[in-house]
């Protein structure tokens, strides 16, 4: 239990301030960044799969809600946002039920890069309104962009000059062990409290527990493609942090197990006035040091306790401080070396997170995902259509792979280009469908190297194949 108590104490310095600040990337008020690191976390401790995953909600969540939350009128945005945790909730825990934790391999890794690239330049351009001072309007990443450029001359350089020293002070601190994010809180409601600078300030946060409220039934059409997409990547992250952090001989997240859970969380929390909630990298990597998931009944304690008796300290809180935060976590999620890496390995690959990033900046942070994970699927069914097709040394063609509907005719116009009469050796082939055993039948005598399937099949439409 000691072990647990400071991996949950030291968790919670990391997510209060953290999701007070992504709870502004939603476009909400920053007490609902705390019910988020309460709700959810109490309900996946419960029920999840992972001793440290701590889920609470995540940049990259929060913006994906923030594109949803917007296209609803401003008075309707809270209720939009517990819309969509319920509804991402029902999703996950329909898609536990059904056994679809393999849909989480459709984001493949260049897709993922692309994604986290894309939305920290989405987010790091929508708080330079908030660290600089000026005024920025706008939805999409150039609108936002165009608009902080415009605004250049308005400037208040107190706001600015006490951003760059918390964005300075939360580098510094990443070298050490002393929680950046409080500190920066700290030092910014000092300011504040003090009145040293002219800046603008968060004011008053209602103190107290959530307390239940219903969706809203309208929005349900309208927010559900987002909440699938929400709903999908809270999956996608929550295992991927899972797996990073369990240890040696420790059992990894069990994927269809993780979905109900995270269901759970999603339901409780839109109930109780949350964030779409997933496990986060960042945080997850702080808990580390939990022996068990009572780690996240700790940090949940602590959150309590900030909601009954600490919301009023947060009034003081500068806004320049919460846009620092969050433009921090932003630019750690730009990162150009996993797409150069994946670049060395496949140039596809990053030609895939190169069009999910533009996807990204110039749809939308949803539709950049989806246009991703179709270009993935259209990459596989490109490498699928075109089979490795060989000429030994005997003269012999070797074809790899399947052979089916699609590819067929491709195959047999290049092994023919090759060769008018080949001799084709099969055993690299992985399977053969009706369609392709009607069109190779002519190369059947030809054949060797079948295995027992693909014998069985060319056998229906050639009975004289010899085994």
């Amino acid at each position: 239990m000691r072990k647990d108590a400071l991996a949950g104490v030291t968790t919670a310095a990391v997510v209060i301030p953290q999701s007070m600040a992504y709870a502004t990337i939603a476009g909400l008020p920053v007490q609902v960044g705390l019910y988020t690191a309460l709700v959810p976390l109490l309900a996946y401790a419960l029920v999840g799969t992972s001793r440290a995953l701590s889920v609470t909600t995540t940049s990259t969540i929060a913006a994906l809600t923030g594109a949803a939350v917007a296209t609803v009128p401003p008075d309707q945005a809270m209720a939009a946002a517990t819309t969509l945790a319920m509804l991402a909730g029902l999703l996950l825990v329909a898609a536990g039920v059904l056994k679809l934790g393999f849909l989480a391999d459709f984001i493949s890794h260049p897709v993922l890069a692309g994604f986290k690239a894309g939305t920290g330049l989405l987010i790091a351009v929508g708080q330079l309104g908030k660290v600089l001072g000026i005024e920025q309007t706008g939805d999409s990443f150039f609108e936002k962009l165009r608009s902080a450029i415009q605004n250049l001359g308005e400037i208040s350089w107190p706001t600015a000059g006490l951003a760059a020293a918390t964005i300075a002070g939360l580098y510094a601190l990443k070298r050490t062990q002393i929680p950046g994010a409080l500190v920066a809180v700290g030092a910014g409601i000092a300011v504040g409290a003090l009145g040293l600078l002219d800046v603008a300030l968060t004011g008053a946060v209602p103190s107290g527990l959530p307390t239940p409220v219903a969706p809203d039934l309208d929005l349900i059409g309208p927010l559900l493609p987002a909440a699938a997409g929400i709903a999908l990547m809270s999956f996608v992250e929550s295992i991927a942090a899972g797996r990073a952090i369990a240890h040696k001989g420790e059992r990894e997240p069990i994927a269809d197990r993780e979905l109900l859970a995270l269901g759970a969380a999603n339901l409780a929390g839109g109930l109780f006035r949350s964030l779409p909630a997933g496990g986060g990298l960042s945080q997850t990597a702080v808990n580390d040091g939990a022996e068990t998931k009572r780690a996240g009944l700790v940090t949940a304690g602590v959150t309590v306790l900030t909601l009954l008796f600490l919301t009023s300290v947060f009034a003081d809180l500068p806004q320049a401080t919460l846009g620092a935060l969050v433009l921090v976590s932003a630019i750690g999620l730009i990162q150009i070396e996993p797409l150069r890496q994946i670049g060395e390995i496949h140039r596809r690959g990053v030609l895939c997170g190169l069009v999910t990033l533009l996807g990204v900046l110039t749809l939308g942070v949803l539709q950049g995902v989806l246009i991703g994970v179709l270009a993935s699927m259209l990459l596989v069914f490109h490498a699928l259509n075109h089979p490795q097709i060989d000429q030994l040394d005997d003269g012999t063609i070797r074809i790899h792979g399947p052979l089916y509907f699609a590819n067929v005719q491709r195959v047999k116009r290049h092994v023919l280009e090759l060769d008018p009469e080949p001799r084709l050796d099969m055993s690299a082939v992985t399977g053969v469908d009706v369609t392709a055993a009607l069109v190779l039948v002519d190369f059947a005598p030809r054949m060797h190297g079948l295995n027992e399937r693909t014998w069985r099949v060319l056998r229906h439409v050639s009975p004289d194949l010899p085994r």
